[in-house]
């Protein structure tokens, strides 16, 4: 029983330092992929419960930023899957609502633009430009080709430069 509670302990506090020292910026990558900061912190809360069960199990402890950045996207792209499902099925109930008008700053707009984008060009797009990572490390967590996230984002730039009507 002791060294169970010395377990938790030890993992508790171990938790509790990496969740200070990464906790910001995976907010900031689940916020820059979702676009809404309550679904934002939801997954990313999510990824920290999923995580503390491997902490002690970690080969590299260098490497958790990169295992905590995988989780929230994977978390992102079932959330997304999840909602598509459930879009198609009141699709299939009701018609959809009217959209209000874009009446929007810039950022607001290059926001929507993004938002509108397929959850695999966004992804790819988010990786690259806002969380500054190559090609082939976007690739790796998306678990895709480096020529298929050249592709993602391609396709999305230019859908953004065609929402958007500037140069993105």
């Amino acid at each position: 029983m002791g060294t169970e509670v010395e377990t938790i302990r030890i993992e508790g506090s171990l938790l509790a330092g990496l969740y200070a020292r990464h906790a910001d910026e995976a907010l900031r990558l689940s916020y820059l992929l979702t676009g809404d900061g309550a679904l934002a912190e939801d997954l990313v809360q999510d990824a920290f419960v999923r995580v503390a069960g491997r902490l002690l199990h970690l080969r590299d402890p260098g490497g958790f930023h990169a295992y905590l950045r995988k989780t929230v996207v994977n978390l992102a792209k079932s959330h997304y899957r999840r909602q598509a499902v459930e879009r198609r099925y009141l699709e299939q109930q009701t018609e959809a609502p009217p959209v209000d008008p874009d009446d929007l700053s810039d950022r607001e707009r290059l926001r929507r633009a993004l938002m509108a984008l397929p959850i695999g060009q966004r992804t790819a797009i988010v990786l690259r430009y806002f969380e500054d990572l190559s090609e082939a490390q976007t690739a790796d967590l998306m678990g895709r080709h480096p020529g298929a996230v050249k592709s993602l984002v391609s396709r999305g730039m230019g859908t953004l430069r065609t929402i958007v009507g500037v140069d993105v």
